[in-house]
């Protein structure tokens, strides 16, 4: 009876791990240290749980392969140029977790079964990813509110041509930048020019003109769609 129990117990773990590896990316990840990452541990793509450490192997050639399984939907955040690093885990400071950090937008997501090269915290490209990634963040600030400066003073008809070339140039940032960069421009920097085109839209509706701010409300409403 307790012999059935049992297997009847290993048979239920076995489809659980099997259910969640269907669907799954499946990536092996090579690591010359892991800082006491283990089976279990998460996946991190920009502070959230997008997977999970399935396994944990210590080589004949001195190196470490570590199982990972990607969530399907979340597939997209691996891709030819993701860097994986193993880091103190922001919702629990006590284990380890793999964050994958993309080092350009877009490229071919890996496929299941791939074999690849991972980092460590400690890597200095880790550093310079990050220092990247802010010193984007505060230069697209900087000309932004350069922008707001500019637009005081002159007329509605070239705050109108500034406001279409603003938005083109963030477009642009946009179309090629990381997810934190497109966040900060959808939450922080259109509702600032949002705020300007309702102004303008006040102004020229004083003389009829309120037409003129109809193309600037049509490409914010595809910029808040991308």
């Amino acid at each position: 009876m307790i012999r059935k129990i049992c297997l009847m117990l290993l048979a239920i773990c076995l489809i659980a791990e099997f259910g969640c590896r269907i669907g799954a990316v499946n990536l092996k990840i090579r690591y010359d240290r892991i800082e006491g990452l283990k089976q279990g541990d998460r996946v991190i793509f920009e502070q959230n749980q997008i997977g999970t450490v399935t396994g944990v192997v210590y080589t004949a050639t001195g190196r470490y392969e570590v199982d990972a399984a990607i969530k399907a939907e979340f597939a997209d955040a691996a891709t030819e140029y993701s860097e994986f690093f193993i880091v103190s885990d922001p919702q629990a400071g006590d284990r380890k977790a793999i964050e994958i950090i993309q080092t350009k937008k877009g490229g071919t997501p890996l496929k299941d079964g791939a074999v690849i090269e991972g980092s460590t915290r400690t890597s200095a490209v880790f550093n310079l990813f990050r220092n990247k990634l802010n010193k984007g963040l505060e230069d697209i600030t900087q000309q932004f509110n350069q922008f707001m400066k500019d637009l005081s003073g002159i007329s509605e008809s070239e705050a109108i041509r500034k406001l279409e070339d603003e938005l083109n140039r963030l477009g642009d940032e946009i179309n090629k930048s990381g997810k934190s960069v497109q966040e900060k421009i959808q939450k922080e920097i259109l509702p600032e020019i949002q705020k300007e085109i309702d102004k303008l839209r006040e102004q020229l509706q004083k003389f009829g003109r309120e037409e003129e701010v109809r193309p600037l409300e049509e490409q914010m409403d595809k910029m808040k769609e991308i």
